[in-house]
């Protein structure tokens, strides 16, 4: 019976030691694996920041182009799709070696890309040199030419603007005419028999002599135009006129005065009245007078 329990605990310590093993071992290989899990997951970080800093690197260089790039367009679709990849695929080794490989792969690629691109920028770089500089030496010659035309322009203004027939010392005012022809002013609106317009055409050597005519506007206090009252249009812009003032000019001052009548039938209003004289649409003098 000793023999038989000796035995008993022998084989007892047997099994607890060997239990104990397997424990420990079966702890060993559970922390193994969490280890190499672990450093599965870093390893794979590692690989997707590489492919995050390749991804940056060619969004810079896509950038940096003014012209777009399309290998580089393409080649940076590439990683994304790896890196979209990468995020959901499982960690174990085999995968994470072939995402190695690809990423050593586009790592190549990239190096060529960049440096072909690096050469096209330079290219282009002289080109826009050479271009800017065309584009200065045309700009001024432009310029130069621009102002010429702006010259010319302001020159021929000056000669247009001086080549116009002037009307000074404007005055007018109402006017009693006896049988005899003698007139006589008047500021009274019931005595006037008419509207006396006189001005001088002013000397003016640009202008060529012969017949010659200006336009007489007599505006009532009621905005009517007197006398004959019709229109003329010059371009884009109509006058209605009292009369026309024709005359021979012989490039010498030259004293005008016209009569404008009241409307058929009727007196002159009260009030002030305006008189303006143009030379065809342009307004070359303006006056007012009253009658009471």
């Amino acid at each position: 019976m000793e023999n038989k329990s000796k035995g008993l605990k022998i084989a007892l310590g047997i099994a607890v030691v060997l239990f104990l093993a397997t424990g420990f071992y079966a702890m060993n290989l559970h922390k193994k694996a969490s280890d190499e899990k672990k450093e599965l997951a870093e390893q794979k970080q590692l690989v997707m920041n590489d492919l995050n800093a390749m991804a940056k690197q060619y969004d810079e260089a896509i950038g940096e182009n003014e012209i777009k790039n399309n290998n580089l367009i393409e080649a940076r679709g590439r990683i994304q799709g790896l890196i979209d990849s990468l995020k959901i695929s499982e960690t174990n080794v085999k995968s994470l070696w072939r995402y190695k490989q690809k990423y050593v792969s586009l790592q190549k690629e990239m190096d060529v890309l960049l440096a072909q691109n690096d050469s096209l920028r330079i290219e282009n770089s002289y080109l826009a040199t050479s271009l800017d500089s065309t584009r200065i030496r045309l700009e001024e010659r432009a310029m130069f030419t621009d102002s010429l035309l702006v010259q010319n322009n302001a020159l021929a203004e000056v000669v247009s603007d001086a080549s116009v027939l002037s009307a000074v010392d404007l005055k007018a005012s109402g006017v009693i005419v006896r049988t005899s022809g003698k007139v006589i002013p008047t500021e009274r609106a019931g005595r006037s028999d008419k509207i006396r317009v006189c001005f001088i055409v002013a000397k003016n050597k640009l202008i060529q002599a012969g017949e010659q005519e200006l336009y007489v506007q007599v505006i009532d206090p009621n905005g009517n135009t007197l006398g004959l009252n019709e229109q003329v249009t010059f371009e884009d812009k109509t006058l209605n006129y009292s009369l026309i003032s024709k005359f021979n000019y012989e490039n010498t001052n030259l004293n005008i005065c016209e009569f404008v009548n009241p409307g058929e039938d009727e007196d002159f209003e009260k009030g002030n009245y305006k008189v303006n004289v143009f030379n065809e649409k342009d307004l070359v003098s303006t006056s007012e007078f009253l009658l009471r």
